[in-house]
């Protein structure tokens, strides 16, 4: 019997750090190697902490609730000793280790075992091939997510993940940018576990499992043990014995006064939730018929759901589901932006959809103007004036004699068989009409034309 369990870490979404004013950034490439950074957050000697980030305690509290823990109301502070060149005070400070109460405990998501959820400063980045540390994210703050060993395979942890972090993303807790990090914790039946440590993707969290499971297979462990996974070779290595609490001597921070939660402060935190992705999936299939593949699209991004949902107040959502979840969605993406980066208002979208459905425009033409809303959207109507459809026989048959004349080889092809050269004819009908000339229309037209001629 294989089980498996995660510690996930993951950055904050603050814009200060933990202990001081230093901007939190972290994996962002532009920024300039030890900028954000102060006597606090390099452990200089003489500095103390500030009081703890508010932003990151109430984010921490979210995060918990969202994973079903509950919520405790003293929070101790700890020091984690180890000896890195990354950590400039030989010691990181974390609401963790075996004297400290975890902000969030024995909570349930999606069918795992949420041991505990606590928060944490972040270490230096340390190159060990040049020595080089960089500053910038020491001190950002770090949440971690320890589950029990309730996965039994590969598949079912790539599956939690994502939903956990399409939940994460819907309360805006953690920098989706930098993404996620995990440590991976494998044994089989009677053996010792092995933890997998810092894998950084779900590709090779996937690998990692299933080699790991391979080769306890092999060679039955008979100790605890740390591991790291070579991404090129896709193998596990050894590094070192497992480290037990007593090796990090965690002791209270005397400089860090003990947080108290009041039972208000969490329940005004818990009724700023909004709908997980799984409570929007079941009511865009039961309320609004939506089918599954589609509203597996739409609930990935808080964002997108909302904005659909306000939209189909107004379309049905039959015309709305392939203008969101293929066109609008690849404008973003061409773009490399999110909806929330963008003032892509609904009820320019709507009215948007409201011309193509009256047929005031073609698709083609509402495509287009789709697509020029690349910082923010205007009422299309105006533009609408300029280009409506047309849909006049006669008009588009002029086109359609034009494009066959000017495009003998073309004609010549569609005679031989070949079904592209009617989509060039039409294309060619499409640009001469500015995108304006009813789709259907022109093919009908064109292959009339075409077995005339």
């Amino acid at each position: 019997m294989v089980k498996i369990g995660l510690e996930i870490h993951g950055y904050l979404l603050t814009n200060e750090k933990l202990f001081c004013r230093c901007k939190s950034e972290h994996g962002l490439k532009h920024s300039k190697p030890n900028t954000n950074i102060c006597p606090i957050c390099t452990g200089q000697p003489g500095s103390k902490p500030q009081l703890p980030n508010k932003e990151a305690i109430d984010k921490i509290i979210q995060t918990a609730l969202i994973l079903g823990c509950k919520i405790n109301q003293k929070l101790i502070w700890q020091r984690k000793h180890y000896n890195w060149p990354d950590l400039p005070k030989g010691f990181q400070n974390t609401i963790s280790g075996p004297y400290a109460v975890p902000v969030g405990q024995k909570g349930k998501f999606l069918g795992i075992r949420i041991r505990e959820s606590h928060l944490e400063e972040d270490p230096a980045a340390w190159n060990p091939k040049t020595g080089e540390i960089d500053y910038n994210r020491s001190g950002s703050p770090l949440i971690e997510i320890v589950t029990e060993p309730d996965f039994k395979n590969s598949e079912e942890v790539i599956d939690w993940l994502k939903q956990l972090i399409a939940t994460l993303g819907y309360i805006k807790t953690i920098d989706k940018k930098s993404g996620i990090k995990a440590d991976v914790n494998v044994s089989i039946k009677n053996s010792e576990r092995a933890e997998i440590k810092n894998i950084n993707s779900l590709s090779n969290i996937k690998a990692a499992i299933e080699y790991e499971i391979k080769r306890q297979e092999k060679e039955l462990p008979i100790k605890q043990e740390t591991r790291m996974f070579d991404e090129k070779q896709g193998i596990t290595i050894r590094m070192r014995t497992k480290e037990q609490a007593e090796d990090y001597r965690f002791i209270s921070e005397p400089d860090l006064p003990v947080i108290k939660l009041d039972k208000k402060r969490i329940n005004k935190l818990k009724s700023q939730l909004p709908e997980t992705p799984q409570e929007k999936l079941k009511k865009l299939i039961k309320k609004h018929k939506i089918d599954k593949k589609s509203a597996e699209i739409l609930t990935k991004k808080l964002e997108i759901a909302e904005f659909f949902e306000e939209v189909i107040k107004k379309i049905t959502p039959k015309l709305a589901i392939p203008w969101t979840t293929t066109e609008l969605l690849s404008v973003l993406n061409y773009n490399k932006k999110e909806l929330d980066e963008v003032d892509i208002k609904p009820e320019h979208f709507i009215e948007l959809l409201k011309l193509v459905e009256n047929k005031t425009i073609t698709e083609l033409k509402a495509k287009e103007i789709l697509r020029s809303w690349k910082e923010k959207s205007s009422s299309p109507k105006k533009e609408s004036e300029k280009h409506s459809t047309i849909s006049e026989k006669s008009e588009i048959e002029k086109l359609a004699k034009k494009v066959i004349k000017e495009n003998p080889k073309a004609v010549e092809d569609y005679k031989s068989g070949k079904e592209n050269a009617l989509h060039f004819l039409i294309g060619q009908v499409m640009k001469l009409s500015n995108k304006r000339a009813d789709f259907k229309t022109a093919r009908e037209i064109l292959e009339n034309l075409l077995q005339q001629s």
